[in-house]
């Protein structure tokens, strides 16, 4: 664990970065990044420990091989030739830590990926089992969850969650077309929802957005199964797993072609697109004290490196909310 002169310096870098990142958003919306996770709190309940969203997970390391290709895609430091140690984080999604991982709101996982480069600097990877997101920008996303959060039990319907749907298909669709729960953390495809842009040493240009996906293929319960599982089941099952053998996923970037919507993350582009295979994920064991390092842990998805930039204006409001959620839980 850090000291608390270590923890005081920390927070203090987080809160030059929450206000550099706050100034850095150009999207055009109405909404600030606190906006956005007070109305998350609003759904789940303010976090004083934990994350505002993403609240119950498990913490675990390995290492990144990057493969013969990827540098012809970025010439970020991770995409060349050398491993590098990778912190890993597998999540539930909702806001509540005590959540069964056999809920409803517990689907979409996450899953945050951290690359530590040889010469200290970080990057890190922030995405879900979800290929899609429920809404096209932050405004519309902290609608649907103010509307979410005013629907509670005893409101009069049309509830304001059941007008938001009626109008919003695409968020409708996000919440019913959720799968069931997984056999496994390890045995999901994890999307990156927003695009990025890769340059190489040549200069060459193309956008793209991450998938990871298992080399054990996507398995999930059975209805039978889901109703004898445990509440921690999931967390449970990655500790049992990495304790007999590395577990592996493909790191991918789906690449763009003419048309696709690019800074629009509720679109998914058609699985036609070309993928580019960026490497392997190994995953070798769980951290010590999962809660203990978790808490700790930072992850940014505008954290990046020379050789891949965000494309989507999305991608820094959320680093910011992310900054403002980090603060909170450690206030």
């Amino acid at each position: 664990m850090p000291s608390d002169d270590m923890h005081s310096t920390r927070f203090d870098e987080i809160e030059e970065k929450q206000e550099k990142e706050e100034t850095e958003i150009s999207s055009p919306q109405s909404s600030t990044p606190a906006e956005l996770v007070d109305a998350i709190n609003l759904v789940f309940g303010k976090q004083t420990y934990n994350r505002a969203i993403h609240a119950k997970g498990i913490v675990l390391e390995g290492k990144f091989f990057p493969s013969p290709s990827a540098a012809t895609l970025s010439k970020a430091p991770h995409f060349q030739s050398a491993a590098v140690p990778v912190t890993v984080r597998f999540s539930d999604f909702a806001g509540i830590p005590t959540i069964s991982d056999t809920d409803t709101l517990a689907n979409p996982r996450g899953l945050a990926v951290k690359f530590h480069l040889p010469d200290g600097s970080e990057t890190d990877l922030v995405i879900h089992s979800f290929n899609g997101f429920p809404s096209a920008t932050t405004d519309e996303f902290k609608e649907l969850l103010i509307a979410i959060g005013s629907s509670g039990p005893g409101v009069a319907t049309p509830t304001p969650a059941d007008t938001y749907l009626a109008t919003h298909p695409v968020a409708k669709s996000f919440l019913e077309s959720q799968q069931p729960p997984p056999v496994s953390y390890a045995t999901l495809t994890y999307f990156g929802v927003n695009s990025y842009r890769f340059t190489n040493a040549q200069d060459q240009v193309v956008f793209g957005r991450y998938r990871i996906e298992p080399q054990e293929g996507n398995h999930f319960l059975s209805a039978e199964d889901v109703e004898k599982a445990a509440p921690d089941y999931l967390a449970d099952e990655i500790r049992q797993c990495v304790a007999r053998a590395p577990i592996r996923f493909d790191l991918r970037v789906q690449i763009s072609e003419p048309g696709d919507k690019i800074d629009d993350p509720s679109i998914a582009w058609p699985d036609t697109r070309r993928t580019a295979d960026i490497g392997l994920i190994e995953i070798t064991k769980v951290v010590p004290d999962s809660d203990a390092v978790e808490r700790d842990l930072l992850f940014l998805p505008a954290q990046l490196l020379e050789g891949i930039d965000p494309a989507d204006p999305m991608i820094q409001f959320r680093n910011a909310a992310y900054v403002i959620s980090y603060g909170r839980r450690h206030q």
